[in-house]
């Protein structure tokens, strides 16, 4: 049999890498980096060069299984797994109400294309609130911020990273995420041409990051912080008359008040709350005002604080105000080929009801998921008694993950669509399997949002699906099928009679650059064919200026004061002449997190490449902090803070600041009845056991992660 090449998107990042697989039959022979792909350009990273081991899983479920009386597993068909999804959802829809039924989609969601066709409709004929992602526990800041100051949550600027020659990036680590809420595969790379053509980066981070020893410098910054280190920055433009916003002048709404907000701040104390010099701050701030290509970018660490909504407001209304912003080599929109926007104005989105026990508010339909826990324990009406997961693993994900373990254990029903029985899918009464990374066609619907060029590629399966199994498409259908009988909503003909193909089809045709939306692209414009035509994929053209076009907030401008910040931001002002870093005992530190180049979230680590070379679950502390608490290297540490406790080894490490501790997330593969065998040889501890629940982003909902209080405690044997 002769070995053939499949071209595809590697989907497990949101980089966007083509990838050039080399296959036999049912062996894959190789994967490498596609070099004729015209946006990765050959790149590949440790996740994508291994894509095929999540495939070839022998952990890997192809059909439906059923939790049995002694807790074991029980083959059973589609049908009658359907059937009794069906009827079980909707008896407690019909006893309870359709805020009994829960939905939790997790972070592999957004890189399916089948799936995202049915994901509404699961929020719209259940009829629930109670929805959860991981969105607000990782990006929901920048969602906010652009809903409010561009009219769309999606409508986030990005980066153009191609062409900028001063980047700073706060609480940002690309070189291991390859790229985050800014697609650019071969990340590395692009950070290095700016070097080369005599740019500069600039990396603030708790941590000397991967990012770090690639950047021109690196500062450390205290955990939390961030919002006070761009308050002194936009306070320097101001004193320096560095504000400029150039042709955006007369689209703009509010900024006076901001600058009015920060002309009379006291900012005596921004050295000490950072740990960054002021003669550094104001260097940094001039130089970014003085090159014209310039961009603040923030990222996970930002995001993820209890500032974490006003640090993104406050960066993008920096970029903005200074002229940095929809100018080549500023922050720019893409133009992606299937616009996923389709409001033409503004539409209310957020705070349109609110959470049953801590009256959180929604926001694009969405509850913070740090209250996911407590709606899943309080008894009362609207109390969540059946829970649907996709592909998703809350229990090792979301702040306090013990405490949502134990609201699992007192649901009704739940039913879980996932390949693996992880930490999470192992409370199911139902698995439904759907297939796997290679089996799936793929285009890359919410990513390309992102991207740092306008590109457009698809990916056909590698291999078909046997009789036995089902699409993740497929399987929300059949459910949505069953759900209708029970409500009065129904599913759309449109996804009753089309494949994503092609709904896939008519979005290009539509779009901007199809065929359909220009009579003189008729003949030229882009298709789904023209797509399988070319399966390297399409380069459409690098980010563009797009203000006013693309603004769809109530004034058409974008607007810089709304309350939901400057209230807050108004108050931490007020505070700001008072305030100090606390001193503490010397056991006690603040956490952050950390990401590795070789694992995307939990489901990575039943991986076996990606999960050899050393222990990757471990504590960083600085050398000063270890001497001062007699800790050496591997010496097994105690981790405690308000919701629990976890001992973990001991890694030293001049690259983190004193007086802050990293563990990475995603572990925690020791829990009863998970069937993961890679991963529970490497099972490590779940940073979620420690972290809190109740510290959230006041403005976003967000949890807030990074700059948690914990104690260490050497372990003594």
């Amino acid at each position: 049999m002769a070995i053939k090449n499949h071209y595809r998107v590697c989907n497990l990042c949101e980089a966007m890498c083509g990838l050039e697989i080399a296959y036999e039959g049912e062996k894959i022979i190789s994967v490498k980096g596609d070099e004729k792909d015209p946006f990765s350009k050959g790149s590949i990273c440790p996740k994508g060069a291994h894509i095929q081991e999540l495939h070839e899983s022998p952990d890997r479920l192809k059909t439906p299984v059923k939790k049995n009386k002694e807790g074991g597993w029980d083959p059973i068909s589609w049908e009658e797994a359907f059937d009794e999804v069906g009827q079980r959802i909707n008896n407690i829809r019909k006893a309870h109400g359709e805020n009994a039924v829960g939905l939790y989609f997790g972070n592999p969601t957004v890189h399916n294309m089948g799936i995202l066709f049915y994901t509404n409709e699961l929020k719209r004929i259940l009829g629930t609130h109670n929805v959860f992602t991981p969105t607000s526990m990782d990006q929901l800041p920048h969602h906010v911020m652009a809903y409010y100051l561009f009219g769309h949550s999606l409508r986030i600027p990005i980066p153009d990273i191609d062409h900028t020659d001063f980047m700073i990036l706060i609480g940002a680590n690309p070189a291991a995420s390859n790229g985050s809420i800014m697609s650019a595969a071969g990340v590395t790379q692009r950070l290095k041409a700016i070097k080369n053509r005599g740019g500069k980066v600039i990396t603030l981070d708790p941590r000397k990051t991967e990012t770090s020893r690639l950047a021109s410098e690196h500062l450390f910054i205290r955990p939390g912080a961030d919002i006070y280190f761009l308050i002194g920055f936009l306070k320097v433009l101001i004193t320096h008359e560095k504000i400029n916003p150039g042709r955006l002048q007369p689209f703009l709404k509010g900024q006076d008040t901001i600058l009015n907000l920060v002309e009379n701040a006291d900012t005596t104390q921004i050295a000490s709350l950072t740990g960054i010099p002021s003669s550094v701050l104001e260097r940094l701030a001039l130089e970014y005002a003085d090159t014209p290509k310039a961009v603040l970018y923030g990222r996970m660490g930002m995001s993820t604080q209890e500032h974490g909504g006003l640090c993104h407001w406050l960066m993008q209304s920096i970029n903005i105000l200074s002229g940095h912003f929809d100018r080549p080599g500023t922050t720019l929109f893409p133009n992606p080929a299937v616009p996923l926007i389709k409001e033409k104005h503004f539409k209310k989105k957020h705070g349109r009801w609110h959470s049953r026990i801590s009256q959180k508010p929604e926001f694009q339909g969405e509850f913070p998921v740090s209250v996911m826990a407590e709606e899943l324990q309080t008894p009362g009406k609207g109390k969540i008694r059946a829970l649907i997961t996709h592909a998703g693993n809350p229990v090792l994900a979301t702040p306090n993950g013990k405490e949502l373990e134990k609201g699992l254990q007192e649901l009704d029903f739940m039913v879980s669509i996932d390949i693996f029985i992880n930490e999470t899918s192992a409370h199911a009464d139902i698995i439904l399997p759907p297939a796997s990374h290679l089996e799936v066609p793929h285009y890359d619907l919410i990513f390309n949002l992102f991207a740092v060029h306008n590109t457009a590629k698809f990916s056909k399966p590698l291999y078909p699906i046997s009789k036995e199994q089902r699409y993740d498409w497929q399987i929300a259908k059949a459910l949505l099928l069953h759900f209708e009988k029970a409500s009065p909503k129904k599913l759309p003909w449109i996804l009753k009679r089309l494949s994503p193909e092609r709904l896939l089809n008519l979005g290009l045709q539509l779009g901007p650059y199809g065929r359909l939306s220009h009579p003189k692209r008729w003949f030229t414009g882009l298709t789904l064919g023209k797509l399988k035509r070319n399966p390297h994929g399409i380069a459409l053209g690098p980010l563009q200026s797009q203000i006013p076009e693309v603004l769809l907030t109530k004034s058409g401008k974008i607007e810089l004061d709304h309350e939901v910040f400057v209230k807050p931001f108004t108050q931490l002002l007020e505070a700001l002449p008072e305030k100090r870093v606390e001193k503490v005992k010397e056991n006690e530190f603040l956490l952050i997190g950390r990401r590795h180049l070789r694992s995307n979230n939990s489901w990575m680590h039943n991986s076996p490449s990606l999960m050899t070379g050393k222990n990757r679950c471990t504590v960083m502390l600085h050398p000063d902090d270890a001497t001062r608490l007699n800790i050496l290297k591997n010496d097994t540490v105690l981790v405690q803070s308000r919701t629990g406790q976890l001992q973990i080894a001991a890694e030293i490490t001049p690259n983190i600041m004193p007086g802050v501790v990293s563990i990475p997330h995603g572990f925690g593969h020791h829990r009863k009845g998970t069937r993961l065998q890679v991963a529970s040889k490497h099972a490590g501890v779940s940073l979620n056991d420690i972290t809190d629940n109740l510290r959230m982003d006041p403005v976003t909902g967000n949890a807030a992660f990074s700059g948690q209080p914990v104690t260490l405690i050497k372990q003594t044997t």
